[in-house]
């Protein structure tokens, strides 16, 4: 809920307000510059006048390697199209071996990131990590299966029988898929195959294999081999991809500053959607050594699986208790978490809310 001004007088206000910007800025931390004319604050009421914001520096720490994972595209975009300049923000970009960003944001180092919405489930429930998702970019999960599509494995049933690889330790995914199908986990052959390339399923060696779906099932068919895609959500197991998280700490003492990074990611994320080839573009800055058509099918990928009817009716990035709820107790059914966790204090929607408007994006 927005904070409103106290009622004091006009004169009071214009000779006090400059000494307690100061002293919170101060407090908070974080490299200061004047606002250029365009910055301006966000969340302000449609229509109503944009005053002047101080930019704020913060770092944002995408979860991995520089490539199109779209919350990824919407900060790229954001920082060249200006978006985070208009918001007031001065951002600097940063990216994690897949495992630091998490530490970094717990610690106060950084004050934005990734992550998948099951990681920040099980890093509350396990470690007690403050991570907040402020936004829930992949309205479906992440990961999945594929087999050659001359393989005659068209069906989870088909599973039967034959050698399915994992990545370390088996998803809760993988017996939430055969649950839904009706199949014993004991007529399926596991294999640990770490992260051992898809050539172990063209020559055989595996017959399913475990892939992200944004990126791999197109590492494979560029190999010259067509597969047939399997995911938990087309059989009705609740999952959630990649998630916009920050600290507990800083959303509390600073949500304009939350509120702005997430307005102007966002408008990223829209752009990106609206002008795929630019973004593509946009991405190989930061990504030179990839190709343009596999960012395009990452691009793409992510896109599809950030809309559900939730995104169409109120916006990109919208999330719910009953989302994250039923995640949860998937993960807590089939071992994938160690205890029950508040979903509630995983994840707020508040940000996306003040950010739409039946539907659509304010923009100041």
């Amino acid at each position: 809920m927005r904070q409103t001004p106290l009622n004091i007088t006009r004169l009071f206000l214009v000779a006090a307000l400059p000494a307690v910007a100061a002293l919170l800025l101060t407090a908070c931390g974080g490299e200061e510059k004047p606002a250029t004319p365009a910055a301006t604050t966000a969340g302000a009421t449609p229509g109503a006048q944009a005053t002047p914001a101080t930019v704020k520096k913060v770092t944002f720490m995408a979860g991995f390697k520089p490539q199109a994972n779209l919350p990824f595209v919407g900060v790229y975009v954001a920082k060249e199209k200006g978006f985070f300049k208009e918001q007031a923000l001065d951002v600097d970009i940063e990216h994690s071996d897949g495992s630091q960003h998490v530490q970094l944001l717990a610690a106060g180092k950084i004050q934005f990131a990734t992550a998948d919405a099951a990681q920040v489930l099980k890093r509350r429930a396990e470690t007690g990590i403050p991570i907040v998702a402020i936004a829930l970019i992949g309205q479906t999960g992440q990961q999945g299966w594929v087999s050659l599509a001359d393989s005659g494995i068209k069906e989870p049933t088909d599973w039967v029988g034959k050698t399915v690889g994992f990545r370390n330790t088996i998803p809760p995914d993988f017996n939430a898929i055969l649950k839904a199908n009706g199949v014993d986990p004991n007529t399926v052959k596991t294999v640990n195959i770490g992260y051992q390339p898809p050539t172990l399923l063209l020559e055989g060696k595996v017959d399913v294999y475990p892939v992200f779906l944004s990126n791999e099932p197109d590492t494979i068919r560029k190999q010259g081999k067509e597969v047939t895609v399997f995911q938990a959500a087309d059989y009705g197991v609740p999952t959630l991809g990649l998630t916009y998280v920050s600290n507990e700490d800083f959303i509390a003492s600073q949500p304009d500053t939350v509120e702005r990074f997430l307005r102007a990611a966002l408008r990223g994320i829209q752009y990106a959607i609206d002008n795929p080839e630019e973004a593509v573009q946009i991405v190989l800055q930061y990504a030179p050594q990839e190709d343009a058509d596999h960012q395009r099918f990452m691009l793409d990928t992510e896109i599809e699986a950030a809309y559900s009817r939730l995104t169409t009716e109120n916006g990109l990035g919208w999330q719910t208790e009953e989302q994250w709820q039923a995640l949860a107790d998937t993960l807590l059914e089939f071992g994938a978490l160690e205890k029950a966790v508040d979903v509630n204090k995983a994840f707020t929607n508040e940000f996306v809310e003040r950010t739409y408007e039946n539907g659509q994006l304010i923009w100041p």
